[in-house]
């Protein structure tokens, strides 16, 4: 093993500079230095010193503190676990030269880092868990050179220097931080060598802490180009708000995968750069002077401002045309594909983003306009896509607009369309209100229904006092003639206990009973609501055992709980709540009549009242709606045809079916949303059918099966059950 300790020989340092050159990459300084002729290993016992390596030596380093380093053609480094402190250029790395710093620390005057070149030959540095800073730049790399960052640290700390300045080279850089006072990434034009810089980031950080994150620049004569690859997370932050700057007739290729970038691209006139997003990014900010947008795999571009693009191709891709409140302009050359273009629009002032097409227009996109509670002030037209030829298609997405109590649609006229003010149904937030203030009524009778099964086993036992409990579920199908469809499906609980009343012929019982039930209402298209109903109630049942004549009645107290969950046609969602209270009274007439063989049949007719308060109410998008306070008379006329099967030890089986033509007489309860009148109307007839079977299994236990379904003109239930257990004492 042989050293040599020289003064830095001025041939060598001219041939070793020319070699580098455009990047002037070496010091000028002349200083003394040892040369390795062959493969040396040093540690951390050795002196503080500098080291050329000669062509085909190799340099270890394990724990050492060293000085600059320079690797001739050909030579190799393995730097691990040291340091090295540089008042020039701390790591030299000539053509054909591989650099490996593994957990190490490089400190320089000059550059940390200068991956060079001899002729079309270029230099490896590889970066392992590392930090280098240079105070005029972290690393410079050569055309057909290579940098590879992992885990690392490069950073120019001086006045106007680079994280890294670069040429036709190559910069690979995963979970690491390149950060410039000046310019995050340089990249220079090489006149002597063709090509082009590529950059791929992978789950890092560029940043420039004086300017861009990225600069392309080169000249006229030598045009700088550059394919950047931004994936994974990675981020670019540039001080004035710049990611990519493209001047001096330069040219770049940009591609987001999987990352969001906040920040502009500014291409300078004389110069191109096309951009691609994909794989869900998203870059918020302005772009100036891109010639190419290509859009993808849910990824988005939020405009912060008018802007204009040479062509834009849309691949299940997004354009975000800034916020609520603020109203932009984007102008395109040629669009293509399919997408969605998220605008926003007010009726009241006119204002609208817009999205003008000035070449051909291809493809099939759709338009999410934003929202709101509140109500145009006027049912204007609102210019918001122009297209000067092709054959796009543009539709709203969700197929409408919601704008207070109304949706409004978009119509075609010619190469133009408009949102239009006159066409208009009512918006979700309108009907979630009518089905709110429409579905007490059903929550109410839905409730009574299991405490009319009880009273009818009473007269199974003859009147026998006792506890009971009631579970039971409905569906109820809601048309739209009566002012809004939905689906509202309940489910509840009831108990109680009666005591005999000694009045009369002691043939009177009464009883207390309570209860809760969740009512689940589905307006189809996201849109929701769900009533929690609590309630009291007193009843009273009175049955002539000679005559067969009997009285049913109830008055019963509710509390409830209404939430609505709104569904925009901009994928927002509304949501508000209230409370009200109901009250409401029952009276059933009718007579048991004994036929022979067990059967019976019981003639009846039942009324109920039920009056439920008014409320006021506003959804969290400013929507307010006012419910009139909702009435019900609702009179039935039925029968009941069943058998007692006696089957001896107080064993009784009592099958039934029941038929009942119903009425509702009400037809002008009123809701307003936004001041606009609506009417909820469950008025009109229905036919009802139900079947059950009451079994007492010993003397004093009960079980009880009740199923029903009615059809009407407004209201429909499919199906509702009912099943009980009551104990008599």
């Amino acid at each position: 093993m042989k050293t040599h300790r020289a003064p830095f020989m001025k041939a060598g340092k001219h041939a070793f500079a020319l070699a580098l050159a455009p990047l002037c990459l070496v010091s000028e300084a002349t200083f003394a230095l040892t040369t390795v002729r062959e493969d040396q290993t040093i540690d951390a016992s050795v002196a503080l010193d500098s080291y050329q390596v000669l062509a085909g030596a190799t340099l270890t380093a394990n724990g050492a503190a060293t000085q600059q380093i320079q690797l001739r053609a050909g030579s190799a480094l393995g730097f691990s676990a040291g340091s090295m402190i540089a008042t020039g250029d701390a790591l030299l790395v000539g053509s054909g030269a591989v650099a490996r710093v593994t957990g190490s620390t490089i400190v320089s005057e000059g550059r940390g880092i200068a991956a060079a070149r001899t002729g079309e030959v270029g230099s490896t540095v590889e970066l392992v868990g590392s930090t280098v800073t240079g105070r005029q730049g972290g690393a410079a790399v050569a055309s057909n050179s290579r940098l590879s960052l992992s885990d690392s640290l490069l950073r120019g700390d001086g006045a106007g220097s680079f994280g890294v300045r670069m040429f036709n080279g190559q910069l690979d850089a995963l979970s690491s931080q390149i950060i410039g006072a000046q310019q995050g990434i340089l990249v220079n034009a090489d006149a002597a060598v063709a090509g082009q810089a590529a950059i791929n980031l992978q789950n890092t950080l560029v940043e420039g802490q004086a300017g861009a994150a990225i600069v392309v620049a080169g000249s006229a004569a030598a045009p700088a180009s550059a394919k950047i690859y931004v994936g994974n997370g990675s981020r670019l932050v540039g001080s004035d708000g710049t990611l990519l700057e493209v001047r001096n007739a330069s040219s770049a290729e940009m591609t987001v995968d999987n990352a969001h970038l906040v920040g502009n691209v500014n291409v300078e006139d004389g110069s191109s750069a096309t951009l691609a997003l994909n794989n869900r990014s998203s870059l918020t900010g302005h772009l100036d002077g891109v010639s190419s947008l290509s859009i993808k795999d849910q990824s988005t571009w939020i405009m912060t401002q008018d802007a204009s693009v040479g062509d834009l191709a849309l691949n299940d891709g997004n354009v975000q045309f800034g916020q609520p409140d603020a109203y932009h302009r984007l102008t395109v050359e040629n669009l293509s594909g399919s997408g969605t273009f998220v605008m926003h629009a007010d009726f009241s002032t006119g204002q609208t983003d817009f999205l003008d097409v000035t070449g051909q227009a291809t493809g099939n996109h759709s338009l999410l306009i934003g929202s709101s509670g509140k109500d145009p002030e006027a049912e204007n037209q609102l210019h918001v896509v122009h297209a000067a030829s092709g054959d796009a298609t543009f539709s709203l997405l969700n197929g409408r607009v919601d704008l207070g109590a109304f949706s409004y649609g978009l119509v075609q006229r010619g190469e133009d369309w408009f949102l239009d003010g006159s066409r208009k149904v009512i918006s979700p937030g309108t009907q979630s209100a009518l089905a709110l203030f429409n579905a007490a009524p059903t929550v109410w009778y839905g409730e009574l229904a299991s405490l009319r099964s009880r009273m009818g086993e009473l007269r199974l036992q003859g009147g026998q006092p006792g506890a009971w409990v009631r579970a039971y579920g409905n569906k109820f199908d809601v048309a739209a003639s009566s002012g809004v469809a939905y689906k509202q499906v309940q489910q509840g609980m009831s108990f109680g206990a009666d005591a005999p009343l000694p009045i009369g012929d002691g043939q009177w019982l009464v009883g207390a009973l309570a209860g809760y039930s969740r009512s689940d209402l589905d307006l189809s298209q996201g849109t929701s609501g769900d009533v929690d109903s609590y309630y009291l109630g007193l009843y009273t049942t009175w049955l002539d055992k000679q005559s067969g004549y009997y009285f049913d009645g109830v008055v019963k107290l509710n509390r409830f709980e209404n939430d609505a969950k709104v569904a925009l046609s901009d994928g927002d969602q509304a949501k508000g709540d209230y409370s009200n209270m109901g009250v409401g009274a029952s009276a059933e007439f009718g007579r048991h009549i004994a036929l022979d063989n067990g059967y019976f049949i019981e003639p009846y007719t039942q009324w109920s009242v039920a009056r439920f308060e008014g409320k006021d109410y506003t959804l969290d998008n400013g929507l307010q709606a006012k419910g009139d306070a909702v009435h019900s008379v609702l009179g039935k006329l039925g029968s009941t045809l069943g058998r007692n099967i006696d089957l001896g030890e107080a064993r009784v089986i009592q099958p039934y079916v029941r038929a009942a033509y119903a009425h509702e007489f009400i037809n002008n309860n009123q809701v307003k949303v936004n001041g606009h009148r609506f009417d909820n109307d469950l008025s009109g007839s229905r036919a009802e059918l139900g079947v059950g079977v009451a079994v007492s299994m010993a003397e004093r236990l009960q079980v009880h099966a009740d199923f029903d379904y009615s059809a009407g003109e407004h209201i429909d239930q499919p199906w509702g059950v009912n099943l009980g257990l009551r104990y008599s004492w």
